[in-house]
């Protein structure tokens, strides 16, 4: 089922989230609806508070890019933890599904040291790099209550001010379902 994206400006994508567990009520159906969604949006990755859930659960796949990510992945993060950043911080060009229409330069460092649950609750403890790591840390970021604008420069964070309100009040145009805080009251 297609779920629809919870827009910023919503109090959920700022709060840190509630690690799960294996008998989690209906997991694997939320994670075939993450999916579901995520691939309905264009997106390369899904986190559980842009579906309304405060619990530490994300997707990610790099396969699905033309230019191919020559290592790609399509993983099911859960309560996972970052355990490191390393490398010469690189500028990206970052959007977000409860972000439409607004792109913009983050910068990150490229290789990350990630432990995590898949979705057989069975542990790894990997590093990821590139692309890779830029998507599972923007997704991260969203578990820990950051979202990407949140990385930019105050200058840049004014000039785009307008917009976010705006896409809070649900005035923007996206193909998929979104849920607005403004039209929520």
């Amino acid at each position: 089922m297609i779920l629809p994206i919870v827009a910023y400006g919503d109090p959920v994508l700022k709060r840190e989230t509630e690690d799960i567990e294996a008998d989690y009520p209906g997991l694997s159906q939320l994670i075939s609806d993450m999916w579901e969604t995520m691939y309905n949006a264009d997106g390369l990755g899904l986190a559980a508070p842009q579906i309304g859930k405060s619990i530490r659960l994300f997707i990610a796949d790099t396969l699905q890019l033309k230019d191919g990510e020559p290592n790609g992945i399509k993983k099911v993060f859960i309560n996972a933890t970052l355990l490191g950043e390393e490398g010469k911080p690189w500028n990206f060009e970052e959007g977000c599904l409860s972000i439409p229409g607004i792109r913009e330069e983050v910068l990150r460092k490229p290789v990350i040291e990630l432990e995590y649950l898949d979705e057989n609750f069975e542990y790894h403890r990997e590093i990821f790099k590139g692309l890779n790591a830029r998507v599972i840390q923007h997704e991260y970021d969203h578990v820990e209550g950051i979202l990407f604008t949140d990385h930019l420069k105050a200058l840049k964070k004014r000039l785009i001010k307008r917009k976010l309100i705006n896409i809070s009040k649900g005035d923007v145009t996206v193909k998929y379902r979104m849920r607005f805080p403004a039209l929520q009251r």
